[in-house]
């Protein structure tokens, strides 16, 4: 009789600590966009004023791209200085904007050499993205970036693809930001005079940006204005937290002391799973199966000798810290296949995805990552369903008449 396995994610970690640590060290490689008004000094006063420690350092030369820091010492010796807590690092404001393949060329290789860089310094530091914004009026010498949504969107979308590639670094997405204030409020200038550097509004809109990134926590209820009238760095420190906070998995944000972070995806074969590993920064791997068995390598494949309920648990681990992802597993005598789910189709929108099914129906569940319960819905066949796209990792679990369930995870 042919099994299928019933899957239900939950979700539990070992070693998490609910606040990020007080006091950082960060090292600001960049140039023009991270020096002006000072951006690292205004990223440590406001951490200051909100209880918060952060030292900081900075090599920052003007128009300097990824490919420049690579090439230049200094560099290198700004980042075995210290062990730092994170290090962020900032390309030339047009390189990321510009074609995939010449970003691919001239851009990607050397931010991947900078992280390996950094990483190699010290395994435990975290590499965090500077994502920054388009021009006042976007980029006039090439159609495809000429105005400031065209511009903004392709740095974002570089800046996603720079850290993906390396290890999930995390990202700083002052670019969003930037673009919920445009568009929310639009008579807060954030450029220069050049249409390109920030102004004191804009600097003010990193640091804020920075802040709740490097913590995870809201820099609304500062004190430390940067200059600014109180009302306006209000209107900036709400901007900050509205975006970020509301995805800090899609940008990669984690705690900065735990860089290692637990996950895997299984695939169902009868009574048999296979188990592929897709943590981060882990250098030693434990899987305990639920029913007395375990195994220690990357990846694992393990056949259950009897139906019931098994946690199949996960822990990462390196020197930085440990961390632990499980999935719940039901073996169950059910005389069905999951061809069931071929039919379904699954379209990514800019801001909403949408679900849909050629002839059966499902109830579906929605569950944010850490397993809370956000709607359900019933999928009927062709009325498709659709999701807002929040920035964050939600659960969708499909479930059809007969009790067959599907769970796949969404961006």
């Amino acid at each position: 009789m042919k099994k299928i396995l019933l899957v239900f994610f939950c979700f539990s970690f070992v070693n998490t600590i609910v606040h990020a640590q007080d006091s950082i060290s960060v090292l600001f490689i960049g140039n023009s966009y991270t020096y002006y008004n000072d951006l690292p000094g205004m990223v440590s006063t406001l951490a200051g004023s909100l209880g918060k420690e952060i030292t900081v350092d900075s090599k920052t030369n003007g128009g300097y791209t990824f490919q420049n820091h690579t090439n230049d010492p200094l560099t290198y010796t700004k980042i075995h200085s210290k062990p730092w807590d994170v290090v962020v690092i900032q390309g030339q404001s047009q390189e990321p904007s510009f074609s995939d393949a010449q970003v691919n060329a001239q851009t990607l290789p050397y931010a991947l050499k900078l992280s390996d860089s950094i990483w190699a310094n010290n395994f435990c530091s975290n590499v965090m993205y500077y994502m920054t914004w388009g021009r006042q009026n976007g980029d006039p010498q090439w159609s495809e970036i000429n105005t400031f949504d065209k511009m903004n969107t392709r740095l974002y979308n570089a800046y996603m693809r720079l850290a993906d590639s390396s290890d999930r670094a995390m990202i700083s997405p002052v670019g969003r930001v930037w673009a919920y204030v445009r568009q929310n409020h639009p008579s807060i200038n954030l450029y220069n005079a050049d249409q390109s550097h920030p102004s004191a509004e804009g600097t003010y809109l990193a640091a804020c940006t920075f802040y709740a990134a490097l913590f995870r926590q809201s820099p609304v209820g500062s004190v430390y204005y940067g200059g600014l009238p109180a009302a306006t760095a209000g209107i900036l420190q709400n901007a900050a937290a509205t975006v970020v906070l509301d995805s800090l998995d899609h940008f990669h944000l984690h705690p900065v002391n735990e860089p290692t972070q637990a996950y895997f995806s299984m695939i169902q074969n009868g009574s048999t799973i296979e188990l592929a590993n897709e943590s981060s920064r882990a250098t030693a791997y434990s899987w305990n199966f639920g029913d007395n068995q375990g195994a220690s390598t990357e990846d694992a494949e393990h056949t259950f000798d009897s139906d019931g309920t098994y946690t199949v648990q996960l822990i990462a681990s390196s020197v930085c810290n440990s961390d632990t992802f499980s999935i719940q597993v039901q073996v169950g005598p059910l005389e069905l296949t999951d061809a069931i789910f071929d039919q379904l189709t699954i379209k990514t929108g800019e801001k909403f995805i949408e679900l849909n099914s050629e002839e059966t129906e499902f109830f579906i569940r929605i569950f944010s990552v850490d397993g809370k319960l956000l709607t359900e819905k019933k999928l009927q066949n062709g009325n498709p369903v659709m999701m807002p796209r929040t920035g964050q990792v939600q659960i969708v679990q499909f479930t059809d008449s007969r009790g067959l369930t599907k769970v796949v995870r969404l961006f």
